[in-house]
């Protein structure tokens, strides 16, 4: 389980974050909404521990997270993934080459990594664009790309930031499908932030409002959607 303490964060005196309180049970699909500059990709990148809150504390299986620094750290972030919304992949590599990455940073060995990068581009159905150079690939093909190099290391959550917004809605369907397969098959924690409510509908488990910082309200998504109790969930529910 993933839990954030008394969450706050500041840039330049403006408040990205205030006071959050969030648990996110292991093996859930859990979506994080709110309006363009809410602070859902703080709140991530909080999360992720790829940057360190002003005050609160973050927590996985009850272990403190947000106070560990150097190797500690290191090892700490191998155990997640993340996907975001323009793919992040080196243009000057291949398919193949991309979901390596991670694993040539681990220092695993040639052999080892050529076995994880077969079975996931099998994983994520795109065994035939191995050699593939990212000009070759559709944007869908492109994020598959992503999603295996994210799991390449075997991480106990996934995070995604945006990950179907510059896809069509075809695509979009397609890619949340193998995310939910994904999520099922490998028993892996799924957090997912963005603005499409179709996607929080489709694919989540539970999901938390966002408004200015804090967290307004949560809950399952049927009950949220349904029922929101708070004017930002309503705005961002039937926009």
């Amino acid at each position: 389980m993933i839990v954030l303490k008394g969450i706050s964060k500041t840039y330049a005196s403006v408040a990205a974050l205030r006071d959050v309180n969030l648990s996110i049970p292991d093996g859930s699909i859990y979506g994080i909404i709110g309006r363009s500059g809410a602070g859902k990709s703080t709140l991530l990148r909080i999360m992720s521990l790829l940057e360190t809150p002003d005050s609160g504390e973050v927590y996985y299986d009850a272990e403190r997270v947000d106070t560990l620094r150097g190797r500690e750290l290191l090892e700490r972030r191998r155990k997640m993934g993340m996907i975001f919304q323009n793919f992040n992949l080196l243009g000057s590599r291949n398919a193949a080459a991309n979901i390596a990455y991670p694993l040539e940073i681990a220092g695993l060995h040639k052999k080892v990594i050529d076995q994880r990068v077969d079975e996931l581009l099998e994983l994520v159905d795109i065994k035939d664009k191995r050699r593939a150079r990212l000009r070759e690939l559709s944007g869908g093909q492109k994020q598959r790309v992503a999603i295996a190099r994210a799991l390449a290391a075997t991480p106990q959550a996934l995070f995604c930031d945006e990950a179907t917004s510059s896809l069509d809605p075809q695509t979009t369907r397609s890619i949340l499908s193998l995310i939910r397969d994904l999520q099922q098959r490998l028993k892996i924690t799924v957090i997912l932030i963005t603005h499409q409510m179709e996607v929080i509908r489709e694919i989540c488990h539970d999901v938390a409002v966002l408004d200015e910082g804090t967290i307004v309200e949560q809950g399952t998504v049927a009950s949220v959607f349904e029922a929101p109790q708070t004017q930002a969930a309503r705005e961002l529910i039937h926009a």
